[in-house]
């Protein structure tokens, strides 16, 4: 599908000057001396839009996809141009930079989608445009996907993750009930740190969480859930209500990611409990696994962001090459690829502290 594109940047798809790599400076340096106006090359180019850098996860995944792209480049001598924007949580500054992508010849779109409902339009954005789109992390429904046979998704299975982040905690149950259980009583008291409303990773990782309790043979109550839309400070204010409420009659705190885990982990650090409630999260994240180190989170759900990165990227290589992208990746139903997830605790936390 090799095709002479132009492209230019525009303020909207830089990143930080923290998180700029090399690649993208150099990008966006040439685009300046040409004033947006260059020739044709036959170099591809990327759109990435992002749902928010303020992510933690998603902000690690962009710069894992910065740096496969320049070994991609070293490796096989083309030219790849990754332009980034950040959504900042808005679906209409979203929907205007997928516009620009496009007006501007990127050649492959890869969307992580600040609301899935919007799934369809972009679809039929890209379709109208040839131009091949790869939707990440937050999975469109499945309609929307087979919109066009040029729609793909990359991503893992929400509810895998909801099950192993259940069985850390009956693994924690059954290895030291009479710790866990506080109360004596029997029953496993928790609360939920719920991430967006509607959201499918949201709603998978609460119900299956604790169901694999549940299905362990473990009796359970909910003191309480909110939603802190996947934010660290929402999370911290959620919990510290929560310990006013409850105190030390919380015995675990689920948390759907690892950012709002930390939220939690702020709040009690600010009080002088010398027993904490156990915590998991989900994701792994660099500062996560600092956590679990440090004995403040119990355990994690690997969430492998640069897996995601270097399928989304062997995807685009293989479609702007004219290859099939089966043979690329492993692609489930001709449009999805899938990343398992893998619980961290403790035991195996060097594994992933080299990675």
């Amino acid at each position: 599908m090799r095709r002479k594109t132009r492209s230019c940047c525009f303020p909207s798809c830089r990143l930080p000057a923290g998180r700029r790599g090399p690649a993208v400076l150099l990008a966006l340096a040439l685009l300046a001396l040409s004033g947006c106006g260059g020739g044709k090359d036959d170099s591809l180019r990327i759109g990435a839009a992002l749902y928010t850098q303020d992510d933690t996860f998603i902000s690690a995944m962009a710069q894992d996809l910065e740096g496969l792209v320049r070994e991609a480049e070293s490796g096989t001598g083309e030219k790849i141009t990754l332009f980034i924007a950040d959504g900042k949580s808005s679906q209409n500054t979203q929907m205007d930079q997928v516009d620009r992508f496009l007006a501007r010849g990127c050649d492959v779109l890869c969307v992580n989608l600040v609301d899935r409902t919007a799934a369809a339009v972009i679809a039929d954005k890209a379709e109208a445009e040839g131009v091949p789109l790869v939707f990440f992390n937050r999975q469109p429904v499945a309609e929307d996907i087979q919109r066009w046979d040029q729609i793909y998704y990359v991503g893992a299975d929400a509810r895998e993750s909801g099950e192993l982040q259940g069985r850390l905690v009956l693994d924690a149950w059954r290895a030291d009930r009479e710790s866990l259980d506080r109360s004596g009583d029997g029953i496993l008291q928790y609360v939920m740190l719920e991430g967006e409303p509607g959201h499918q990773d949201s709603l998978l990782r609460t119900e299956y969480s604790i169901k694999a309790v549940v299905d362990g043979g473990v009796e359970v109550e909910k003191l309480a859930n909110e939603t802190a839309n996947w934010n660290r400070a929402q999370a911290a204010a959620r919990t510290a209500q929560w310990l006013e409420e409850f105190g030390d009659g919380i015995e675990v705190i689920f948390s759907n990611n690892d950012d709002m885990a930390l939220g939690a982990i702020d709040a009690l650090a600010s009080t002088p409990r010398e027993r904490w409630p156990l915590i998991v999260g989900v994701d792994a994240t660099a500062p996560a696994l600092e956590a679990v180190a440090a004995g403040q989170l119990y355990g994690t759900v690997h969430n492998d962001g640069r897996g995601q990165a270097q399928a989304m990227l062997d995807l685009t290589l293989a479609l702007w090459n004219g290859e099939d992208p089966g043979q690329a990746v492993d692609l489930a139903e001709g449009h999805y690829v899938w990343l398992p997830y893998r619980q961290v605790t403790l035991e195996n936390l060097d594994e992933f502290l080299e990675k």
